[in-house]
């Protein structure tokens, strides 16, 4: 059974279609990649995947489970968790409490719990700790757990997202231009943490990129979108070789 179902999903914004009867079928453990030009539509559907925006038709199934329209909380409690474009962690916490973010998305305290600081509250803490430096240790962050998330280098900050992703317990990840601002050593260090962890974490992983290489390593099939319509969808190597791709998205 296919771990995401997205069927007919679509979006305007002041009468232009943004995306327009978007279909995915991906299965679990999958590496699938969503690529197309600039303003192709990649970024608002990921916005609509994880409740962002609510769709004005279509449905996202995940797992099973319809999550069309649900909030980004509930849809991230369901499953979904996200990277972004653009860098989005908590610069004044360190590298561990980013992490622990994440998770307790996956813990519950009643408010009495919470604020006498129980014990029950301190074994919880103290699980989190170990369950965070788990993570960082597997992603190469475990030195760097007390540092200032801000005062990491660039890669390791997209680590650090990564990670925290990880954290909420996805049962699918999307990755939005992970190697954006990365140099090739870094790409290739991003390229092997990206099949380490669908490998290790049992994880479906979706991803935008612009990045020909990562895609053409990495990703076993395609989706290229471009003015928000599908162009063509399949294996990697038969969609880079499809000259409508070439044309729309090499620009050859």
């Amino acid at each position: 059974m296919a771990i995401l179902e997205v069927n007919n999903l679509g979006i305007s914004f002041g009468g232009l279609r943004a995306v327009d009867n978007l279909n995915l079928t991906i299965e679990k453990n999958q590496l699938y990649g969503l690529i197309g030009p600039n303003g192709a539509g990649k970024t608002t559907a990921f916005n609509l995947l994880t409740g962002v925006y609510k769709p004005d038709n279509g449905s996202v199934v995940l797992d099973g489970v319809n999550i069309t329209g649900k909030s980004p909380i509930e849809i991230n409690k369901g499953g979904i968790a996200r990277t972004f474009q653009n860098i989005r962690l908590f610069k004044e916490m360190s590298v561990l409490d980013n992490v622990k973010v994440g998770l307790h998305n996956q813990q519950k305290y009643d408010m009495f719990t919470g604020i006498l600081r129980l014990p029950s509250y301190y074994k919880k803490e103290k699980a989190m700790n170990a369950k965070a430096m788990e993570l960082l240790e597997v992603l190469g962050l475990a030195d760097e757990a007390n540092t200032l998330s801000s005062n990491l280098p660039y890669g390791k900050q997209r680590r650090l997202e990564i990670a925290r992703a990880l954290a909420t317990n996805p049962k699918l990840l999307l990755l939005d231009e992970p190697a954006a601002g990365m140099n090739p050593n870094e790409t290739q260090e991003l390229m092997d943490m990206i099949r380490f962890v669908r490998d290790n974490f049992d994880m479906t992983i979706l991803l935008i990129e612009h990045d020909m290489k990562l895609v053409a390593g990495i990703c076993e099939e395609l989706t290229v979108l471009n003015f928000g319509q599908v162009l063509t969808s399949g294996k990697t190597s038969e969609v880079l070789n499809d000259p409508k791709v070439i044309t729309a998205y090499l620009g050859q």
